[in-house]
């Protein structure tokens, strides 16, 4: 299997490595070369899941990340003050690996909470343990939650995952409608081995009132055995949902929100297709990631990292952060570059720096 690089960052912080600012115009916002803003923090905050999903991560999980590593609480909710109050950020979201795999989660929100006031405060989760800790979660602060459900199979489930924890997830996401966390989205990668309950997890979601979306598998799986001729597209998937439902196309809720979205049977339920690989939306990107050892990720596709957690733990001022931060944001590549020949998926995979 190829190695897993969940090293540091490649950039120092002596400045000799630093992102280089020239062609930067003198605005505070997460601005890059392409003209794309940045206004939608994902942080990741732990390596560690409940599950073992093929198309993420390997059977053994991925090698841990030294405790000493990660983001406190305390600096979390900092990044989190600086992106709001500095740089434009509108909305944060938390990520993993697994994020109630941190059992201090409600404090990082809590944090998160008082340091951006107001601010939108969710995670994406698998749902598992939901159901115990959910309350202290809304209490702390979060406001919305996506909850990533493939299958509705059980047998098909635990192939997928590794585990046979479905009626857990079940659990969690009714757990997260009782608490308000709605409207409740659910998250499913589109794989040939799902294809075929497709319609039926459709169906499933819509009865339970949630609203179901599904994710062109990307290349960031821990083994790289994606393969571009294996993958599902959205039009395939359409046509399949379309021998059982009526689709016709809705407006998106938000115009910088990647789902493209249908009505199913007329309405008011929707389903959306997030079609990352086929019909890329890099062009109208605006996400920042932070991963969880606190360097920002500019692309998911992308293997440089700038360093903020230097800064934070050696007296750094929040102007230098921002300011490096912004630098890593400015030089952002193009797109993911899926389609280009040559291309090599990134060293790290989705579960070592977070959806």
């Amino acid at each position: 299997m190829t190695a897993l690089n969940l090293g540091l960052p490649r950039y120092r912080q002596d400045g000799a490595d630093a992102p280089s600012m020239l062609g930067r115009p003198n605005v505070p916002g997460l601005v890059d070369s392409f003209g794309r803003v940045a206004r939608d923090l994902r942080i990741s905050i732990t390596e560690k899941c409940s599950l073992r999903c093929t198309y993420c991560m390997p059977e053994q999980g991925l090698p841990a990340i030294p405790r000493d590593n990660l983001l406190t609480p305390a600096e979390i909710g900092r990044l989190v003050r600086i992106g709001v109050r500095d740089l434009g950020v509108r909305e944060v979201r938390f990520t993993g690996g697994e994020p109630l795999m941190r059992a201090d989660l409600a404090d990082i929100i809590a944090r998160s909470s008082d340091a951006a006031p107001g601010i939108d405060l969710s995670i994406t989760s698998n749902g598992i343990g939901l159901d115990k800790r959910v309350a202290a979660l809304v209490a702390a602060g979060l406001t919305r939650i996506n909850i990533s459900l493939d299958t509705v199979d059980r047998a098909h489930f635990a192939e997928l995952t590794r585990r046979d924890r479905l009626p857990d997830v079940i659990a969690g996401i009714h757990a997260a409608h009782a608490a308000g966390l709605t409207p409740l989205k659910l998250n499913a990668v589109l794989m040939r081995e799902t294809l075929p309950g497709a319609a039926d997890l459709l169906a499933w979601a819509i009865t339970e009132g949630c609203r179901l979306r599904f994710i062109e598998q990307m290349p960031l799986d821990a083994d790289h055995r994606w393969a571009r001729d294996h993958m599902v597209p959205a039009s395939e998937l359409l046509a399949v949902l379309s021998e059982r439902f009526e689709l016709t196309e809705a407006p998106r809720e938000d115009p910088s929100a990647p789902a493209e979205l249908w009505y199913v049977d007329g309405g008011p339920a929707t389903v959306g297709i997030i079609a990352s690989v086929t019909r890329s939306f890099c062009a109208d990107c605006d996400r920042t990631r932070v991963t969880a050892e606190g360097t920002v990720r500019s692309c998911l596709f992308g293997d440089n990292e700038t360093d903020l957690r230097t800064l934070l733990r050696n007296g750094g001022t929040d102007a230098a952060i921002a300011e490096l931060w912004r630098g890593a944001m400015w030089a952002k590549q193009a797109g993911h570059g899926i389609d280009v020949a040559g291309f090599v998926p990134p060293e790290r995979s989705m579960g070592a720096i977070g959806g």
